[in-house]
């Protein structure tokens, strides 16, 4: 009998062994796209209450709920848009931003706390609005930027958000492309461009003239973060005779960096978190595979390391807090969920939860993203992240290539949706941060320079070879997918390497740079310069421009593509996909073609988000997957 019970014992295990690993549930796509419940959590200055955002007639709109309370007040009323940002003037008031159709033009507007007197502050037709300094210590003025004088640039104004009056602080002569505001709402530090060179401009008061103080190249950063809690010196990220950007204590009076605050040679110095009550540093943060801190204030740091053993196996981030700097909003996520909001009390250390983000998710049926590197074909390390499907043999899997937008900026580790949608339908899905990808020192950014279709792609085609040679991409079923460079990027692939994919998506993404350059919005003409040394001049590189632009080479596309655009988007004019679709069906080939009359520079309304989506698995099983599966 013993006999017989341990040989069954061993058949059992010998069978779970060898059982195939459990997929997860499939998740409704929607699960994945759909408005979070609430989210961008904000204590009133007094903490006694606290606002976020929440779907109502599916978009976002502002409710303001009592500390404590066990139900909120919706204040806002949007039902063409989602609300874009939104902030607490004083205790009564909230101001919000929002645009018309993806236009990107942001209107001012503000809405008290009870949700009456809502009143339009800077609602200009084609004007857009960006906010320099919300003036914390005074109720009833901010200070906006406005490009209403004039398209291409913004002058600052200070804005009475009661009445709507407004007073122009400086006229930009043309040139200036930053204003920064010192720790009493002074205007005294402003930002010039010539296109390539910038220029730092200061002074003491407010009555005299700016001043020329320091001028670099583009190439090198001096980006003033915030003044010295005396507002006599500044503190700002410097690459300054280094690659990788620091901290520093820049001398603005004389031009000069005083002191190295810190810096590491893992990656660039990217935040700077400072206790506006205690007039105080506390932390500095950095990404490598993921968000490292340095702390400057042991206090500040003894909380976080409370708050992480409170909540473990998320990455934990201080958000919104109260004047006095007792309470706090505080934010949970990881690369499996959106995470949680939690409210914060620093005297009782009574920490409440207050929602989860996505609550209809269940992160045990989602997928890791496991940071990854490989080598490219000229030696650089490329850093990149990899996504599995739970449940399948990590061989020859179809794969979904998502290169970034930007192009200068970079993949991170956390939550992403696309990718965790894609995984759930069986994709694995590569993101690499290519050369030109933020973060990752000077060095590795100015590589990129006149190298769109180049270097950059083949740090990409490196990627889907290293794929193939670790036998996790079956080679016959690898696609591209991207969203503004990542369309570009995309298209790029199915023109200079047609080999590689066997389909591809283009999300607002650029076919022609001769046209992308003619269009790009007002507000960026004064940087064009600075565009044509980074991505090349329409004149003196047009050789160049043209063998990397894929509307001439629609030829070489053996894949089938699917293209989505919004029709009002203001970086990616809707001319750069109609060219390339326009050109395939000159050619008799079929193109799937998706456009949103009421978007912009990416699908931003509920049911557009699950219109492309639906879209785009149809696309991909159709192509990648066999019949059979």
């Amino acid at each position: 009998m013993k006999k017989l019970l341990g040989f069954v014992t061993l058949l059992f295990i010998f069978i779970a062994c060898n059982q195939p690993p459990k997929k997860a549930p499939e998740i409704p796509l929607e699960d994945f796209f759909r408005n979070p419940e609430k989210t961008a959590f904000r204590l009133s200055p007094n903490g006694e209450y606290f606002s976020y955002l929440a779907p109502w007639e599916s978009r976002m709109n502002v409710f303001v709920q009592e500390t404590g309370a066990d139900s909120a007040l919706r204040i806002t009323a949007e039902t063409e848009r989602d609300i874009a940002g939104y902030l607490w003037k004083g205790n009564d008031r909230i101001l919000f931003l929002k645009d018309t159709g993806g236009d990107e033009n942001y209107h001012l507007y503000g809405v008290n706390a009870d949700g009456s007197d809502l009143k339009g502050l800077t609602v200009f037709e084609k004007v857009r609005t960006t906010i320099i300094d919300d003036l914390k210590e005074d109720d009833d003025e901010i200070i906006v930027g406005l490009n209403k004088r004039d398209p291409t640039v913004f002058d600052p104004y200070r804005l009475n958000v009661l009445t709507g009056e407004m007073t122009m602080l400086a006229e930009n002569p043309g040139n200036i492309v930053g204003w920064m505001t010192d720790h009493d709402g002074k205007l005294r530090v402003a930002i010039t461009s010539d296109g390539v060179n910038n220029t730092i401009l200061y002074r003491n008061t407010e009555e005299e003239d700016f001043r020329p103080v320091l001028t670099t190249n583009f190439k090198e950063t001096v980006s003033p973060a915030l003044f010295t809690f005396d507002n006599k010196m500044i503190y700002a990220l410097s690459n300054l005779e280094r690659d990788k950007i620091a901290l520093v204590k820049f001398d603005v009076e004389n031009g000069k960096e005083a002191e190295v605050l810190f810096e590491t040679q893992e990656a660039d110095i990217d935040g700077i978190n400072y206790s506006r009550k205690d007039k105080k540093l506390l932390s500095v943060t950095w990404t490598t595979d993921k968000e490292k801190e340095h702390f400057f204030d042991a206090e500040a740091e003894k909380m976080k390391k409370e708050l992480e053993g409170k909540l473990p196996g998320y990455q934990v981030a201080v958000g919104s807090h109260n004047k006095a700097e007792d309470k706090f909003m505080i934010r949970t996520y990881s690369d499996r969920t959106r995470g949680a909001y939690y409210f914060y009390d620093k005297a009782t250390k009574d920490l409440t939860k207050l929602a989860e983000l996505s609550p209809w998710l269940n992160e045990e049926n989602l997928c890791e993203m496991k940071p990854v590197s490989y080598t490219s074909r000229d030696g650089l390390t490329i850093q990149g992240y990899l996504t599995l499907p739970k449940g399948y043999e990590a061989a020859n899997l179809p794969v979904v290539i998502n290169p970034h937008g930007g192009p200068w900026a970079r993949d991170y580790w956390g939550f992403n949706p696309e990718v965790q949608f894609l995984a759930n339908n069986g994709y694995a899905v590569l993101q690499m941060n290519f050369r030109g990808s933020t973060g990752f020192g000077k060095e590795f950014w100015e590589l990129s320079f006149k190298q769109w279709g180049r270097t950059m792609q083949d740090d990409i085609s490196d990627g889907v070879k290293w794929l193939i040679d670790q036998g996790i991409a079956d080679p016959d079923r690898v696609a591209i997918y991207g969203g503004s460079y990542g369309g570009y990027a995309t298209l790029a692939g199915l023109t200079l390497t047609p080999e590689l994919y066997a389909a591809g998506v283009d999300y607002v993404g650029v076919s022609n740079m001769f046209t992308f350059m003619k269009t790009i919005p007002p507000y960026w003409k004064p940087m064009l310069d600075m565009l044509y040394e980074m991505v090349g001049h329409p004149e003196t590189d047009s050789l160049l421009l043209a063998d990397v632009s894929p509307v001439f080479h629609v030829d070489k596309i053996q894949a089938p593509l699917f293209v989505a655009q919004g029709a009002n988007d203001p970086r990616v004019n809707i001319n750069e996909s109609d060219q390339i679709v326009n050109a395939l069906k000159e050619r008799g080939i079929d193109v799937e073609y998706m456009v949103k009359d009421n978007e912009g520079h990416g699908f931003r309304n509920e049911e557009n988000r699950f219109d492309f989506y639906r879209a785009m698995i149809s696309f991909l099983d159709e192509h990648l997957k066999p019949a059979e599966e």
